[in-house]
């Protein structure tokens, strides 16, 4: 029998802890062996009966509870991942200074696996000094702290500190278990990801586009976050749920697109334009709709090229050691037109893939080549797109350094 990976849910009592029970419905009808350790605080909000049930393992808070087990030591000692969600501030701040009143805090200290906090809180609490100072220190000895959402919150408050979707904290989580003990090698890094598809309006209700859905750059968005990095998403007409502790920011148009990637690159460790950016857009934009006239023929649209976003951002480097990653999507001699785009538009690394209309676009993954401007090839096997995302970043940090 192979052993379920065992993980500790930690919930602090926050207004959010109620959404930790979708999270531990994810992971444990995905196979993993899980133990909630919720704080006092929480069981304010959701009582130890509804965690035991959820888990089928026994819920307890305090380190008196079956003594005999050594639970503040062996909980964290036996762990293959623990995250808390909600982390609410006063949590960030013991866990920074090593501080351990409960099981719960005793259980980050004695924890040598992955660890992983999805902070909520309300905005001026998230943007305090002191909790941006916490958050810097844990993030620094290799936790993993996605950002809030924006949203939401607490009465008729607004703001970033919302408890990302639990769906989305649970794919940084499975991301983060994949990778084991390592170190997140993107920490304290500045990465832009761009996604989706362009759309150049013609008139009101028709505009020139692409099949592109957007998951590939959604994949690296997800992956650089699990692997630390503090990641901005240009996302152009996506229909996919933010992913947890990224910044996304959506567009409609190439030259929407070209504006946002400028602002979000200039203080970038690395840039992947994953988008698929049009090429061209209508030369002229007809303010009402075009009508069909059964007795003529449609006029001819004349186009006029876009900006060719790839090919500004490698020749003025914003920083002077980042990296920028471009992608092909070719429908034939693919490593040929590859090898000739990548000298062309003059980035790092260029991810090579064959497109069409069964394949790549709309699926759940990808196979590709990665080509480097120093000569390098790395091909990436069919698999999922997150296994194309991880070779892509493993790529960008050994080029980082």
């Amino acid at each position: 029998m192979v052993d379920k990976p065992r993980v500790v849910l930690g919930v602090s009592g926050g207004i959010a802890a109620y959404k930790a029970c979708e999270l531990l419905r994810r992971f444990s009808e995905s196979g993993h062996d899980v133990h909630v350790v919720p704080t006092a605080s929480a069981l304010h909000f959701v009582g130890a009966a509804t965690w035991s049930a959820l888990s089928g393992n026994p819920v307890s808070t305090e380190v008196w509870d079956r003594v005999e087990e050594v639970p503040h030591v062996r909980i964290g000692q036996h762990a293959d991942l623990v995250v808390v969600a909600p982390a609410t501030a006063d949590m960030l701040a013991k866990a920074a200074h090593g501080l351990a009143d409960d099981l719960l805090t005793n259980t980050l200290l004695t924890a040598r696996c992955p660890v992983v906090f999805a902070p909520a809180m309300h905005t001026e609490m998230w943007e305090h000094p002191a909790t941006q100072e916490n958050v810097a220190t844990l993030r620094r000895r290799g936790a993993v702290v996605v950002e809030p959402a924006v949203g939401r919150l607490t009465g008729a408050d607004t703001g970033k500190g919302r408890l990302p979707d639990p769906v989305e904290i649970f794919e940084v989580c499975r991301r983060v278990l994949a990778r084991g003990v390592q170190a997140p090698d993107l920490q304290g890094r500045h990465v832009v990801v761009s996604a989706g598809g362009t759309r150049e309006p013609l008139d009101p209700v028709r505009f020139l586009g692409n099949r592109s859905s957007g998951k590939q750059g959604y994949a690296l968005a997800r992956t650089a976050a699990a692997r630390g990095a503090r990641v901005t998403l240009i996302a152009a007409n996506t229909a996919l749920p933010d992913p947890a502790g990224v910044d996304v920011v959506p567009v409609g148009t190439a030259v929407q697109l070209r504006e946002a990637v400028l602002k979000a690159a200039a203080d970038a460790d690395a840039v992947v334009m994953a988008a698929a950016v049009a090429d061209f857009r209508p030369a002229v934009y007809v303010a009402g709709k075009i009508k069909k006239k059964d007795d003529q023929e449609p006029a001819p649209v004349a186009l006029v090229r876009n900006p060719d976003i790839l090919a500004e951002i490698s020749a003025e480097r914003a920083r002077p050691a980042q990296i920028v990653v471009g992608f092909a999507a070719e429908t034939d001699d693919v490593l040929a037109n590859g090898r000739a785009k990548l000298a062309r538009k003059g980035c790092d690394l260029l991810v090579v893939n064959e497109v069409g209309e069964r394949r790549t676009f709309g699926s759940e993954e990808n196979e590709a080549v990665v080509l480097g401007a120093d000569g390098s090839e790395t091909p990436v096997p069919h698999g999922p797109k997150e296994a194309l995302a991880d070779v892509v970043w493993d790529l960008v940090a050994a080029r980082l350094g």
